[in-house]
Order: structure tokens, then sequence, then C-alpha cells
């Protein structure tokens, strides 16, 4: 097989599809819950802690010095409040992934639970079985 039929076999296989799938769904759900922290949640906490922005929260370390370019240099600023946003997002993107499998986890103990009838040909090898027990 040619490389570009290897490629194209490896490429189309559901494994590969589901996870860029899941990849770009992903993005998006991440995108969608950077805003929800910046925009929805934080202003809130923020005007209940004395209007802080937390976006804003930082700290200057050492002495930044602005060139004629406007190029900041010699000193260090440690942004704890986008820290703090992120720490946000990500216990809310964890909370959701954890419902997610709790939901898939339950519906697969459902499914396992209900046992599937016998297809139809155990159904009658059972009959025969049954059938030549009773002439014995």
């Amino acid at each position: 097989m040619s490389f570009f039929g290897e490629f194209k076999t490896f490429a189309m296989k559901g494994n590969v599809v589901d996870m860029a799938t899941g990849i770009v769904i992903g993005a998006a759900f991440g995108k969608i819950v950077s805003s929800l922290v910046d925009n929805v949640i934080m202003p809130p906490i923020g005007v209940l802690i004395g209007g802080i922005d937390f976006s804003s929260l930082a700290v200057n370390i050492g002495n930044p010095v602005v060139d004629a370019k406007g190029v900041v240099t010699g000193g260090a600023i440690i942004k704890y409040g986008v820290f703090l946003n992120t720490v946000i997002q990500f216990i809310i993107i964890a909370l959701a992934i954890f419902l997610v499998i709790k939901l898939m986890n339950r519906l697969i103990k459902k499914q396992q639970a209900t046992p599937a009838p016998p297809p139809p040909q155990e159904k009658l090898l059972a009959e025969i079985r049954d059938l030549l027990k009773a002439q014995k």
C-alpha cells in the first residue's frame, strides 16, 4: 500500500475522527468557559469583594523602564489576577467533564444491567436441546 493510502486509512479510522471532533469541541468549550468566567462570574465576585477587577491584579517586581519605542524592560509583572481567572476556568471545565463522565458511566452501568435478549439461533438451539432431553 502506498504512503498516501496508508495515511488515508489511518486518518479515516473512527478513533482519529472522534478524537479530532473532541479536540475541536473542547477548544470551543474552552472559549465559552473563558467568556463565562471573565464576563459573568468574576465581575460580580469583584463587586462583592469591593470593586476589584481580577484581570488587572498584578505585582510589579523591580523597576520597569519604558524606552522611546514604548517597550517595557527591566522589571517583572506577576499577573496573579489572570492566574485566578484561569484556575476558576479549570475548575469549571473539570467539573463539566466530571459530570459528563459520571453520566456516561451511569448509562453504561444501566445498559450492562439489562441483559440483551438471546439471538433467535440460541433460542432455537435451546428448544432443540429441550426436545432431545424430553425424548430420552
